[in-house]
C-alpha cells in the first residue's frame, strides 16, 4: 500500500546520517563507493563501445558520460522501485542522491583518460587502455569523497536515498577492493608505459 506521496506506508528501520568526522567520511565513502560502481559500469561499457566500432574521441566520451548516469541513476533507482516506490518519488531521489557525484568522477575520469597520452587510441586489447580506465576511475573515486561529504553533512545528496531507509546495491567494501586493486593495476601499468 502506498501513501499519497508515492512513498511505501511500510516504515524502515534507519539511523541519522552523521555531519561530521570520521562517521561522515565513512558515509561519504560508502556512498562514493556506490556510485562509482554504476559509473564504473557505464564508463567502461561507453568507452569499450566507443573503441571498438572507432568512434571520434569526443563521441566516446558523450557515450561514457551518458551510460555513466544510466548506470549510475539505474542503481540507485533499482532497489527502491523493489521495495514498492513509485516511479515518481524514485527519480527525484536518485537525481538528488547521484547527480553531483557522478558528474564530479566523470568530469575527473574523462580529464585523466585525455590526459593519458594515447589513452583514447589503445584498442581493448591494449592494456594502455585497461590500465588507464582503471587509473582514471579510482582517481576519480578520490575526488568524489569530498563532493559526497560536503552533500550529505547538509542533508543533501545520498542522504535523500538514505532518509528511505532503503539500501541495495554492491557491497562497499567489495567495491573499495576492486577500486583498490583498479588503482594499482592502473598505475603499474602507467608506470611500465613510461618506462
Amino acid at each position: 500500500m502506498e501513501s499519497t506521496a508515492g512513498h511505501p506506508m511500510e516504515h524502515h528501520d534507519h539511523h541519522e546520517l552523521p555531519t561530521s568526522g570520521r562517521a561522515l567520511t565513512a558515509v561519504s565513502v560508502s556512498a562514493t563507493l556506490h556510485c562509482l560502481t554504476g559509473c564504473a559500469i557505464g564508463e567502461i561499457a561507453g568507452m569499450a563501445i566507443g573503441t571498438a566500432t572507432g568512434m571520434s574521441n569526443g563521441a566516446t566520451i558523450v557515450l561514457a558520460i551518458a551510460l555513466a548516469f544510466l548506470f549510475g541513476y539505474s542503481l540507485t533507482s533499482l532497489p527502491l522501485l523493489r521495495a514498492g516506490f513509485a516511479l515518481a518519488a524514485v527519480v527525484p531521489i536518485a537525481l538528488a542522491s547521484d547527480t553531483f557525484s557522478i558528474l564530479t568522477m566523470e568530469i575527473v575520469d574523462n580529464l585523466v583518460m585525455v590526459a593519458i597520452p594515447g589513452a583514447l587510441h589503445a584498442g581493448l586489447g591494449d592494456l594502455l587502455f585497461w590500465g588507464s580506465l582503471s587509473f582514471a576511475l579510482a582517481i576519480a573515486f578520490v575526488f568524489a569523497v569530498p563532493v559526497n561529504r560536503r552533500l550529505i553533512a547538509r542533508g543533501k545528496g545520498h542522504a535523500a536515498v538514505h532518509a528511505t531507509g532503503v539500501h541495495g546495491g554492491p557491497s562497499p567494501v567489495l567495491v573499495g577492493v576492486i577500486t583498490g586493486t583498479a588503482f594499482v593495476f592502473g598505475a603499474t601499468v602507467l608506470v611500465a608505459e613510461l618506462l
